[in-house]
This record gives structure tokens, sequence and C-alpha cells, in this order.
């Protein structure tokens, strides 16, 4: 095992255990990991793995060098502020709140009217909790190349990350990525409803979905060539796909798509207006 370090998990739903089964007996182990929910049936889950819990923030907060919070952003001003009293100066604070900017926790940590900055504020999706996850990551000015790569440490554990630059461009990995798995599940839904409505069976229309779904998108990602490029090779003139894709292009698709994308950005940056105050 590396060099261990001790962990509190603020919040401990789905998020924090697909972080723990990543780190736990890898880069720290149970006892090195303090879990904060109010939830009684959720702690007793952390229990049996041998971590520490704890309804409330107390303590036992200031024995750990990563605080990583995992509340919805309704309570994140108000779990943040509870835990300020217990923060370290070396404390390395990492937040998977949508919406909250990373502005608002230095401040809500801060004291005497001077910000708390050691702060990464990064958004994760739900195949994290398969390992397969892609996160956004950006770094508030107190945060050196040390706890830089002790926070790659931990979303490593769920699959990819991406550093990127402030606010704006986490709202925007939130609308891609973040959100992203909604729109391939809606993508597989109709493709699976189609494929049933031309007389494969469900169980038919689904494998062959998800197959080429997976197939495809590991194409993209070995191929050197662009997703458009990879296209356009699939697209014999005249032919099935061209005829599929024309019904695409008359109804937008690349309008539809980025319109989505751009809704969701903006609702992520009326999140950061309704809870960061």
């Amino acid at each position: 095992m590396e060099t261990e370090f001790s962990l509190a998990l603020i919040g401990g739903g789905n998020m924090a255990n697909a972080l723990a089964s990543g780190l736990i007996g890898r880069r720290c182990a149970a006892g090195n990991v303090h879990v904060i929910d109010p939830d009684a049936g959720t702690r007793g889950r952390w229990d049996a793995l041998g971590t520490t819990t704890a309804a409330a923030p107390g303590a036992r907060l200031s024995e750990c060098s990563v605080w990583f919070f995992a509340v919805k952003p309704q309570v994140m001003a108000q779990v943040v502020r509870q835990c300020q009293p217990w923060l370290r100066p070396d404390t390395l604070v990492i937040s998977i709140a949508a919406g909250i900017p990373g502005a608002a926790i230095a401040r809500w940590l801060g004291t005497d009217g001077r910000p708390y900055d050691r702060i990464v504020r990064c958004m994760p999706n739900t195949p994290a909790l398969i390992a397969s996850g892609m996160t956004g990551m950006t770094a508030l000015p107190g945060v050196d190349e040390s706890d830089r790569a002790l926070a790659e440490t931990l979303l490593r554990a769920v699959g990819e990350i991406i550093w990127v630059d402030g606010d704006a461009a986490i709202d925007a990995v939130t609308a891609v990525s973040g959100s992203g798995p909604a729109y391939v599940f809606l993508f597989l839904e109709s493709l699976i409803a189609a494929g049933i409505e031309q007389g494969l069976t469900p169980d038919q229309a689904r494998q062959l979905a998800l197959g080429t779904f997976h197939g495809a998108t590991q194409l993209a990602a070995l191929s050197p060539d662009s997703p458009a490029v990879l296209r356009e090779r699939v697209t014999s003139k005249g032919g099935t796909t061209a005829a599929a894709l024309a019904v695409f292009q008359d109804r937008d698709l690349p309008g539809i798509m980025r319109q989505a994308v751009a809704a969701a950005a903006q609702r992520a940056g009326e999140l950061a207006r309704e809870f960061s105050a």
C-alpha cells in the first residue's frame, strides 16, 4: 500500500461508497476513513466495513487530512459550516456538490473574513459506481501540486479525470459528462424500443443496442480518427445508415444536443445562485 491518508466522507451515499471501494485496502485502511451521515442505516453499513462513523460533524474531523463533501447542493452550506470548527490549515477539501462554486465553499470555511481556498471542486458521473466514471476537476489557488496529486488519487479510484479552469468550466463538465449518462440512457432506451417495433424481442433489442453502443464508444476511444470520420466510414451513399442519419439531420439532432447541454449548464449556474448565498 502506498503512503496512507485519512479521509472524511461527509455524506455516505453512492458516490462515497464508490470511492471507498476503490481506496480502502489500496490507499487507506478502513480505520482511516470517517463517515458522517445522519441516516442510521447508512452508518451501519459503513460500520460493518470497519470505518468510524458519526451522525454529525465532530472532533474526529480534525484528524482527517482530506474532507470529501458528497451531499446535496441544498444542504451544502449548512453542512460545510457545521464542519468548519474542525478545519486544519493543511486540510484538503474536495466537493462534488453540483452548482456550488468553490468561492462559496471557501467563504463558508473561512475565518475572520479570510476564505479558505485549499479546495478542489469536481463533478463525477454515475458510471463511477462501477469504476468507469468521468470526473472534471478544478482547483482554487490554495491547492498545491501535492494536493492535486492526492485529489487525483481519490477520483481516479472511480474512473478517469480531467482538470479544467474555474467554476464555469465545471458547469460545462456537469452539462456534458455529469448529466451525460442520462442522455446516453435515453438514446439506448429509444434504440431498444425502435428495435422492438421492428420485430426483435426485448432481450434481442437490448443486447444489440448495448453491444453496439459499447463497441462504438470503444472504437471512438481507441481510434486516432474523430467521431465524424468514423461516422462517415460507416455511411455508404444511398445505404441504410445514410437513410437513418438523414432522419436525425432533418430533426436537427446536433442542434437538439446543443440546446440540451446549454440547458443543463444554465441550470448549474442557477443552482449556484440559489444555494451559494
